[in-house]
């Protein structure tokens, strides 16, 4: 029979009655997190009204899935990952205790399929009852149109992008509404974009900026990180005062579940990053204090007086302000960013890099050359 809803308020009430008397019991610690609780009081309110949905994520084990798929795995949604099967698609990571990572092993389902041969990806989804689908690895309209075709009654069509698609503009922050470039290396973020509009499906786009935060494979912080263990001089192109704006991970997360089922997000864009902006000087200081290392010193370059070889980089950002207004995200969503910078990048070090881990190992090519031309 289908609860009112004076009786779901009051199974969330229950919910967090529950949570406040476990942490009276001393079950669990004064400093759980209430957010959690809530979500457990969501997860009693959606099963009780029949709002989980059956999601099919594709890309769900290398960085941002990995947190959507927990989060969503919590709130009570059926969650299915599709991988090619070639690496684990359950792994515990720092956030994880082992009954959290037990529970979400026992709940997360796998489909073993390459989304590049069409036929049989098609066939590895049909008749599955999907409702919703996370698409966080596709680049081209190509890689969409098989998902469109073999699921054509799909309810949202949820699609990562970038804020990368953005023509370089002399007014800043970008906004959803201003103009994109077609020549952009994203461009196929953006025709993927123009097929989900065609097609009709209720699709929403979340464009971020630069990712960073636990499991980061992209060098964002990491490549500040290598240079603060290492003591050396941070290179900086130009004069280190270029704009920019970095997003946790966890909160790009977040936005990605807020729009599940949210009828506001239909048919919209939605750029996702931290609130605040930084220069570049900013973030390797930003680094440091992160690290708990000093101020590091910072050498000025000009990117055109030094010769970096191919498939090298000098520094891990586009040389140019770049950042992104997250105001209609803010008021459509209801979505804030729970990180600052500094918090987040000590969130990152701590349960990363500063535990010996690292996506790729450290190369001061590039640095050495710049540093040898600075002494010119």
């Amino acid at each position: 029979m289908a609860c009112t809803g004076m009786q779901l308020s009051r199974l969330g009430g229950q919910a967090l009655e529950h949570h406040k008397s476990s942490v009276a019991a001393g079950r669990l610690s004064p400093q759980t997190s209430l957010k959690a609780s809530s979500r457990r009081a969501q997860t009693v309110v959606q099963a009780a009204s029949g709002g989980s949905k059956n999601v099919l994520l594709l890309g769900g084990t290398r960085f941002i899935g990995v947190y959507l798929a927990r989060q969503l795995i919590e709130e009570g949604h059926q969650v299915t990952l599709l991988t090619r099967g070639k690496k684990p698609v359950t792994f515990q990571i720092p956030d994880d205790t082992d009954s959290s990572f037990a529970s979400y092993k026992k709940a997360i389902q796998h489909i073993a399929a390459d989304r590049s041969e069409t036929d049989g990806f098609k066939q590895a989804i049909q008749g599955k009852g999907f409702d919703v689908v996370y698409d966080m690895n596709g680049r081209e309209a190509a890689d969409a149109a098989p998902v469109l075709e073999a699921l054509p009654e799909i309810e949202q069509y949820i699609f990562c992008s970038s804020a990368g698609v953005y023509l370089k503009s002399d007014q800043m922050p970008h906004r959803e509404e201003d103009a994109t470039d077609p020549k952009s290396r994203h461009k196929g973020k953006l025709d993927t974009e123009s097929l989900l509009s065609e097609k009709g499906v209720n699709w929403t786009s979340i464009r971020p900026v630069y990712i960073y935060g636990p499991l980061n494979y992209n060098p964002v912080e990491e490549w500040f990180f290598q240079r603060i263990a290492a003591k050396r001089p941070i290179p900086v192109p130009g004069s280190g005062m270029q704009v920019t704006q970095l997003g946790h991970v966890k909160d790009l997360a977040d936005a990605f579940r807020l729009c599940l089922g949210n009828s506001k997000a239909y048919q919209q864009v939605f750029n996702i990053s931290g609130e605040r902006f930084v220069t570049f000087d900013g973030i390797a200081k930003a680094c440091a204090e992160a690290a708990g290392a000093p101020e590091p010193e910072l050498v000025h370059f000009h990117p055109k007086s030094v010769e970096i070889p191919k498939g090298k980089k000098a520094f891990p950002m586009r040389d140019q302000h770049f950042f992104a207004s997250v105001d209609k995200a803010e008021s459509v969503l209801g979505w804030r960013p729970k990180f600052g910078l500094v918090d987040g990048l000590r969130d990152s070090y701590e349960k990363d890099f500063g535990r010996g881990t690292m996506r790729k190992e450290a190369d001061f090519t590039a640095d050495d050359i710049v540093l040898q031309s600075a002494k010119h």
